[in-house]
């Protein structure tokens, strides 16, 4: 088959067209290369799914709290509780448009991480880690699912090597 490009009256280039033997004609969709830095379905899923599982996990835990506290927080409790819901909240953004929301994976990657290696590590090297924080170490270690949803080849190109927005 021999493909043969057509230019419309407006010189816009229009679909190729195949010839066949027969010399019939059958449009084909344009031919593009696939660019290394898309975001394959299925890892758009899995974003999404991280997504939702934050949603419905904070959803749950943390803004029946924020709804109907009956007693003043501390500050840091306070802190934490609004930072919480308001993650979970920006995370239902994350189901429709999940790699503008990416930063919010890569935050709670973060955290998580930094919580497990500078507060729970020593604690459990020195054998001091008692109930309370071993729960929390375990639902923190939770983490280790995030990294199999980030698309990181994505992330590389667009956070790493893409250039910054201008200063000034």
């Amino acid at each position: 088959m021999n493909t043969v490009a057509a230019a419309a009256p407006s010189g816009e280039i229009t679909p190729s067209r195949e010839t066949g033997p027969s010399g019939a004609t059958a449009l084909s969709p344009p031919q593009s290369a696939p660019r290394r830095h898309e975001v394959s379905l299925f890892q758009l899923y899995l974003l999404r799914a991280a997504y939702l599982l934050f949603a419905v996990g904070l959803g749950l835990t943390v803004w029946p709290g924020i709804i109907h506290h009956d007693k003043p927080w501390g500050l840091m409790e306070g802190v934490v509780q609004c930072v919480l819901a308001a993650f979970g909240a920006l995370s239902l953004l994350g189901l429709r448009y999940p790699l503008q929301m990416l930063p919010l994976v890569l935050w709670e990657l973060t955290w998580k991480s930094l919580w497990l290696i500078v507060v729970a590590r020593p604690l459990w090297s020195a054998g001091t880690m008692d109930q309370a924080t071993k729960g929390m170490a375990f639902a923190i270690g939770m983490v280790v699912i995030i990294p199999f949803a980030v698309p990181w080849n994505y992330v590389f190109t667009h956070y790493v090597m893409k250039r910054g927005e201008r200063w000034i």
